[in-house]
């Protein structure tokens, strides 16, 4: 260790964690303007609620806010980044983040010297005892297919099938560029297809797993992509086994130094920082979340250890890389107490954020309190929410009008007041600054339903949809309009598969099945 750091002899660190330069893998969904929308639709639950309780406008806030405030732990992962916590339309719930590097981030991390990326030991390895080496290996022989092709296929006919258009893994270039198109245009399964055979070419394809082949960081960067991609998609058991070669990426042949005659001026680990702690959240989609925490924490300790030995050394830029890196894992641990009701955690995680850190920006420091709100509401606490919300506001820049946040923040608590109307008006000046925002209308169709508006409500979200039927077929928005469907009517098939008609002309892919999504039973 002391050949990297400037000849300082410190304590050693068991592992070290850091991003290689970055490359377009990195950004697997690269439009940011779909982050503050879908990282907050957590009304996924509020129309089968409703559809439990009846239309009913007098439903306690608790149960309401509950849903408002709320992204379960069965809500879909959806674009978005690791820092959704400081989002301005963050819910206060759990949602799986993307993994995904904010671009100008990416264009600060290249600024890092490798000495400081790379900053980390390999394993200890006994004197004449085989290192144990990581083999993954593709674990389907088949291409995901096309679920949605496949619904429209049974319940629409191939003439229907014949207007969907988009593309798939055969047909763009066998390459990195390839693939960049497919992640763009958000055909995720065909990325997944397009990955395993990439993968294939470094002897890691189909039946390949538990053999000896070299890693690269581009290899191990298509290895992030997929699971990120796998996960996106709810693929959780594929993910799993995929995964599971990987463990926590601390076997020798993941670091420069297995490979001394390709790599000999570098050192360190080979794999992104991204993809280490996606594995370190891992058993959050798994089901088992307590793990993740213990991951998660361990992955603090050690950030925060390298963020402290760089405490007045050279490069000045070091510790703050580092201080970057241990935000995010906090994020995620803030996350991943969320899904297991630790509000104790979140609050000393919180507390420490906002007043222990001298550095951060008045609007960082008021999106931490917009945040800690919206988690009060979820609780029940709405007089706590409003002291938050209120300390929010003191933050707002001197004179401004109310923006998003506010709104939002606004909306939440008359939710949780029972007063509809008024949250609907709140909701209504939110989306003039931010038009199609899904997560808002989302909240304006549920105001809409409990103030007992049924039709109301479906025409808000047929609207939107016609309106951009691209951006408007979201997940939650389409759940919550099929379960309107059916409060409307029994005969609510004909309008399910004219929404199948819509998202097979718009949607390549879903990130939940039909079934859950249009609620279209399969033809027997």
């Amino acid at each position: 260790m002391d050949s990297k750091a400037n000849n300082i002899s410190e304590p050693s660190l068991s592992q070290y964690f850091a991003n290689d330069p970055p490359s377009f893998f990195d950004e697997i969904a690269a439009n940011k303007a779909s982050v503050s929308e879908s990282a907050t639709d957590g009304t996924n639950a509020l129309a089968t609620n409703c559809q439990n309780q009846g239309i009913k406008a007098t439903a306690g806030p608790n149960s309401l806010q509950s849903n408002f405030a709320n992204i379960t732990s069965q809500s879909t992962p959806s674009t978005g980044t690791i820092g959704n916590l400081t989002s301005h339309t963050f819910s206060g719930g759990f949602k799986p983040p993307e993994y995904i590097e904010n671009p100008g981030e990416l264009e600060e991390d290249l600024k890092v010297p490798d000495q400081v990326r790379n900053f980390w030991e390999p394993p200890h390895t006994e004197p004449g005892v085989p290192p144990l080496l990581t083999m993954p290996g593709i674990r389907i022989a088949n291409d995901l297919p096309d679920l949605i092709a496949a619904a429209v296929s049974e319940h629409l006919g191939n003439q229907e099938l014949c207007l969907r258009k988009i593309l798939n893994a055969d047909s763009v270039t066998q390459d990195e560029r390839g693939l960049r198109s497919l992640i763009a245009a958000g055909c995720y399964r065909a990325a997944v297809n397009l990955t395993g055979r990439l993968l294939t070419i470094y002897g890691q394809g189909y039946g390949r797993a538990g053999q000896p082949s070299k890693h690269s960081p581009h290899s191990l960067q298509l290895w992030f992509t997929r699971l990120t991609l796998l996960a996106k998609l709810g693929e959780y058991e594929l993910l799993q086994q995929e995964a599971e070669p990987f463990e926590l990426l601390n076997r020798s042949d993941v670091y420069y130094e297995f490979y001394s005659e390709m790599y000999p001026d570098k050192t360190g680990s080979i794999a992104s920082f991204s993809f280490r702690l996606l594995l370190a959240e891992l058993p959050i989609y798994l089901g088992n979340p307590q793990l993740a925490l213990d991951r998660l924490s361990e992955l603090y300790v050690i950030c925060n250890e390298i963020k402290q030995y760089y405490n007045e050394r050279q490069p000045p830029e070091a510790q703050e890389f580092w201080k970057k890196r241990e935000l995010r894992v906090l994020h995620a641990i803030v996350n991943c107490a969320l899904i297991m009701k630790k509000f104790n955690l979140i609050d000393d995680i919180l507390r420490s954020m906002i007043f222990d850190r001298s550095d951060l920006s008045k609007e960082e420091r008021r999106a931490l309190f917009s945040a800690w709100g919206r988690i009060y509401l979820q609780i029940g606490d709405i007089f706590g929410a409003e002291q938050k919300f209120a300390e929010a506001r003191r933050l707002r820049k001197i004179y401004s009008q109310p923006d998003l946040r506010d709104l939002v923040d606004k909306g939440l608590i008359t939710v949780a007041k029972n007063d509809f109307p008024e949250a609907y008006a709140t909701f209504q000046k939110a989306l003039h600054l931010e038009s199609g925002n899904t997560m808002i209308l989302n909240n304006m169709g549920v105001c809409l339903l409990y103030a007992g508006k049924l039709k109301d409500a479906i025409n808000l979200f047929e609207r939107a949809i016609n309106l951009n039927p691209q951006k408007s077929l979201n997940e939650s928005l389409l759940v919550n309009l099929s379960t309107l469907y059916e409060l409307e009517s029994n005969h609510s098939k004909n309008k399910k598969l004219n929404l199948l008609r819509l998202i097979n002309r718009y949607k390549p892919d879903l990130n939940i099945s039909l079934e859950i999504c249009l609620k279209l039973q399969a033809i027997n």
